[in-house]
């Protein structure tokens, strides 16, 4: 039997292509809400960042989050998902 093929995302924040499991997804659900998709199936579209404080500071500061998402995002939401990222990179320490 065939092995199963992993799939490969790319961080906005360092732009390499990486396992699905190994990125946390960023997502714009329907009604223009952002949110952390910490499972990968919320619907809506959908941005990856590595696990890691440095790779959000730079997607934040180039905006790759909201151009891959296609919408502005607030400073409050940014606090939210470096709050998050900063609980998630100390975990895996």
């Amino acid at each position: 039997m065939a092995e199963k093929r992993t799939p490969m995302r790319m961080c906005v924040g360092c732009r390499e292509m990486k396992p699905k499991r190994e990125l946390i997804r960023v997502v714009r659900s329907p009604e223009g809400d952002i949110s952390l998709d910490e499972r990968g199936k919320s619907p809506g579209r959908g941005a990856y960042i590595c696990k890691s404080t440095e790779c959000f500071c730079r997607a934040r500061k180039s905006r790759a989050l909201e151009k891959a998402l296609e919408h502005k995002i607030d400073d409050g939401v940014y606090d939210l998902i470096a709050q998050r990222l900063a609980q998630l990179d100390g975990s895996l320490e």
